[in-house]
């Protein structure tokens, strides 16, 4: 990350520098620019630039916990003194634009930095509730925030949005099995895989057993059931907004589809969408065809 400039830096300057971070961290993130609204492109890098460095001081190897930690708290602080001085940090100088252009609140961003806080210490969730918790802390606040955005946020919008970026959440879990065993994190609940008599060292390494299978066929289920719940998002929501809603849950829901076609199997390779997939996925998206 860029250490923050002290000579005074406009807004525009920021939000290209944002859109520098988004596009080098993120190979679809021009790709998906092209479906952004030109007047929020600017706003959507300045949070994914926030969520990214975040993301970043969490994840990227090198630094001990404690120093992680350290990086995030102050992260934390200078996103309340952001509106008042974002101290000459491009992400920041953005961010505070966006939040003020947008009446933005600061919770959704505060609920990231906390999801970030427990990927440095936590790497087990022993129920279902709690790994729901996660989700409303790391997933949750984005499609909250990209409501708001777009001005569509309303409690009920609200409501549907959690369910899909939930759901998209933990599909990212079951797709990523064997990258997080790597890691040594286990998002499946620990009770669950107890209760489905399954040893945590089988589900880090597999192969996959029948009982490893039926257990992420159940995971399927509960996790397509999220989609569902969120799906009358995709056409209450403007009309600017609702192919790249749609867009979205047919790719969460494609991943599913792939572990489901792969029997259940995410430990002999990750499940991935292929060009293929995406271009029929698009078909999909552009004709509006049934998902």
């Amino acid at each position: 990350m860029a250490e923050p400039r002290r000579t005074p830096l406009s807004p525009g300057e920021a939000y290209a520098s944002c859109r520098r971070l988004a596009q080098s961290h993120y190979e679809n993130f021009p790709v998906a620019s092209r479906w952004i609204p030109a007047d929020l492109r600017g706003p959507v890098a300045a949070v994914y630039a926030f969520a990214r460095t975040a993301d970043d001081f969490a994840d990227e190897p090198g630094p001990e916990a404690p120093e992680r930690l350290a990086r995030l708290a102050d992260w934390r602080r200078r996103l309340d003194r952001c509106s008042v001085d974002a101290e000459g940090h491009e992400i920041f100088v953005a961010l505070a634009d966006t939040v003020r252009r947008f009446d933005l609140p600061l919770d959704p961003f505060h609920r990231l930095i906390t999801a970030f806080e427990r990927d440095v210490t936590v790497h087990r969730h022993p129920t279902y509730d709690q790994l729901l918790d996660y989700c409303r802390h790391s997933a949750d606040p984005v499609g909250e925030l990209v409501l708001r955005l777009h001005r569509a946020w309303t409690p009920q919008r609200g409501r549907w949005s959690d369910a899909i970026c939930t759901a998209l959440q933990l599909a990212n879990f079951w797709q990523d099995v064997i990258v997080d065993a790597a890691k040594d994190r286990i998002y499946a609940p620990l009770e669950d895989l107890a209760a489905a008599g399954i040893a945590e060292t089988d589900y880090l390494k597999g192969p996959a057993t029948p009982a490893l299978r039926a257990f992420m066929y159940r995971q399927i289920e509960r996790t397509t059931a999220l989609f569902d719940q969120g799906r009358p998002l995709l056409t209450d929501a403007p009309s600017g907004l609702r192919k790249e809603l749609r867009l979205v849950w047919l790719g969460g829901m494609e991943i599913l589809k792939k572990i489901q076609k792969r029997n259940g199997d995410v430990w002999s390779g990750r499940p991935a969408l292929t060009k293929w997939d995406w271009l029929r996925l698009g078909g999909k998206w552009l004709w509006g065809a049934p998902a």
